[in-house]
């Protein structure tokens, strides 16, 4: 029930089409179900010369008042024939209507779905989203979506229909005679119970059908984009192995519901054979007695089997739920899951200089902490470096100050007011935020770089490219800005890829830079001219770096290191280099190293010409 409820939240604005969807629905099948009276006349009054009497053909007796054809010509022939022509039409353009609106219904549903999923992933907070896999995400935002929207669109719209198909053939079958009713009666509570394990049994199969799915698609999506990564290990073989093992699982649990779905219809169409025999039997043995025509052995053994399909019919469609409540189920659980980062939608403050503060900052995730009271003041135009030791916190420090994750206790304020007084919009446009894993769209390098701006020209786009020392390598490109690059385009390298994330942030041109290790992939030189600009056309901006090579963070105005979450030191690069700390050691080291390796560079230079020349 509380599937239905929620789903009811998006269903119900297109009531007004599906109300009408089944009364249109319901008269078709009222069309349907007179039709076997006809059939009846035809046997009794056409092909028999039937005895006229004041109740026969119930509704359609004005047939047999001689005005369309007396008993056994060929004009009543005709005249039923149109009769049952006219009930086939209405029954089939009432039916199309129907199908019709209904699958309009669907679609809007179904896009609603699909987009509210999506604005609720957008506003989860990245701790909330890691607890899905991407092939449960997946699942949810395409697979239930879809197969949800069949509960609303087709599934319960078809078991009214049963429904009501039921009740007629009964109220018709007592019409014809009240001995047919023994049937269903005495079948009934085989029937139903049937149908409660059926249904028990289903939802169970169609959970473990949804697990083995998403799991499928989870293993899939891997090894797509791991593709580089398995061949490069020789790997294919294993993951072959493992993509059968869990292929063959999937299929496994759909062959259970295939034997469970066989089982029941092997049930119910047993069932459904029993009940014609017998309606057959009852049928003769009233026509040999006398209190019933031949044609109305045809009709009531129709309206019985009517009957028998559509409690077969109820069944199925009960099977289907199943799957379609169990999908939906999930999507409720998707919907209603909290942000661990709450957002203040109606809040209107904006900055463009911010001054940023950090008072007594701490962050903990399961547990553990991971920032331990930080105190950090960034007035609007500052340049702030952040070094450190792997898992030292550099990253996360980074993320509270865009909310992507909360902090545990302290404050961060911009410009005196505390960030959650900020709705996530405004906040977030404060800082052009280059993250430390790249990711580029499959789309052209033009709208990767425009990514952020709708007013973009290829002038702006050409000047964030050459300050991000992309420009040469995008012009080398046979297509230049218009190639395609991402997952499914062009492989670029590394550096590349952060040459064009940079140029994307540089276009975005906020107040705050956010550069979190977004240099590692460039070579020294590259890395010196890309800050060389920063400094140069953005000289008013604030900038805030991480890096694990620190002569990237020699020019800032503050350098803080990081150790287990806490600033063990802070200081101007002079002022550190004087301290003498582990910053001043590790740039020592650094710096020896890329001697030696310029040293070895030249070294090469020289003796492979003279190995050449032996």
């Amino acid at each position: 029930m509380e599937t239905l409820e929620f789903g009811y939240r998006y269903f119900k604005k297109s009531m007004f089409v599906a109300i009408p969807a089944e009364i249109i629905s319901l008269l078709g099948i009222a069309a349907e179900l007179l039709m076997p009276l006809l059939s009846g006349l035809l046997i009794d009054f056409v092909i028999q010369k039937g005895e006229v009497q004041e109740d026969s053909g119930g509704i359609f007796h004005f047939l047999l008042t001689g005005n369309f054809g007396e008993p056994q010509t060929i004009r009543l022939f005709f005249s039923i024939a149109v009769a049952f022509g006219i009930l086939m039409s209405i029954r089939i353009v009432l039916i199309y209507i129907r199908d019709l609106m209904q699958e309009r219904i669907g679609l809007d549903l179904e896009t609603e779905l699909r987009y509210m999923t999506y604005g609720k992933l957008m506003e989860l907070d990245s701790a909330t989203i890691a607890g899905y896999n991407s092939g449960e995400l997946l699942q949810i935002l395409n697979s239930d979506t879809i197969m949800f929207k069949e509960l609303f669109a087709h599934r319960i719209p078809y078991l009214i229909d049963s429904i009501f198909m039921l009740v007629m053939t009964l109220v018709m079958i007592a019409g014809i005679d009240l001995s047919f009713l023994v049937i269903p009666i005495l079948l009934m509570p085989l029937l139903v119970r049937s149908v409660l394990d059926f249904k028990r049994r289903a939802r169970e199969n169609f959970k473990e059908i949804r697990r083995k799915s998403s799991d499928l698609n989870l293993t899939t999506q891997e090894n797509i984009a791991a593709v580089r990564i398995v061949r490069s290990f020789h790997n294919e073989e294993p993951e072959k192995e493992k993509f059968s093992r869990i292929n063959q699982n999937f299929m496994d649990a759909r062959m259970k519901q295939i034997w469970l779905s066989s089982k029941f219809d092997l049930t119910f169409n047993t069932i459904k054979q029993i009940a014609y025999i017998s309606t057959i039997i009852i049928g003769a043995v009233l026509v040999m007695q006398g209190h019933l025509t031949v044609g109305y052995i045809l009709t009531s053994s129709t309206y019985v089997m009517r009957f028998m399909n559509n409690i077969t019919g109820v069944n199925n469609h009960i099977f289907n739920m199943q799957q379609q409540t169990i999908a939906g189920l999930a999507l409720k659980r998707f919907m209603e899951m909290e942000s661990r980062v709450p957002e203040n939608k109606e809040a209107t403050l904006h900055c463009d200089t911010p001054d940023i503060e950090m008072k007594d900052v701490s962050v903990e995730m399961d547990g553990q902490a991971i920032l331990n009271h930080i105190d950090i003041r960034i007035p609007y135009g500052k340049k702030l470096g952040i070094v450190g030791e792997t898992g030292s916190g550099k990253s996360v420090l980074l993320k509270t100050l865009v909310r992507i994750c909360d902090i545990t206790s302290g404050q961060i304020t911009i410009s005196g007011h505390d960030i959650k007084e900020y709705n996530l919009e405004n906040l977030r446009k404060m800082y052009s935020y280059v993250f430390q894993d790249v990711f580029l769209f499959s789309n052209t390098i033009e709208s990767n770089i425009a990514f952020s701006r709708a007013d973009i020209n290829e002038r702006m786009v050409t000047k964030a490219a050459t300050d991000a020392e992309a420009a040469k390598f995008i012009d080398a490109l046979p297509e230049r800005y218009k190639t395609i690059v991402g997952e499914r385009g062009l492989g670029i390298s590394g550096g590349q890829k952060q040459r064009i994330s940079i140029a994307r942030a540089f276009l975005k041109n906020a107040p705050v830079f956010v550069l979190d290790d977004s240099t590692s992939a460039l070579d020294v030189n590259t890395e010196h001219i890309v800050l060389k600009n920063i400094y140069e056309h953005f000289a008013e901006k604030t900038l805030i770096i991480t890096a694990h090579r620190f002569s990237s963070v020699v020019d800032c105005d503050e350098i803080i290191y990081m150790k287990d979450g806490i600033i063990t030191e802070r200081g101007s690069f002079r002022e550190l280099m004087e301290l003498g700390g582990n910053f001043a050691h590790i740039y020592r080291v650094q710096q020896e190293q890329q001697a030696d390796e310029v040293h070895l560079d030249e070294s090469e230079q020289i003796t492979v010409p003279q190995r050449v020349l032996k």
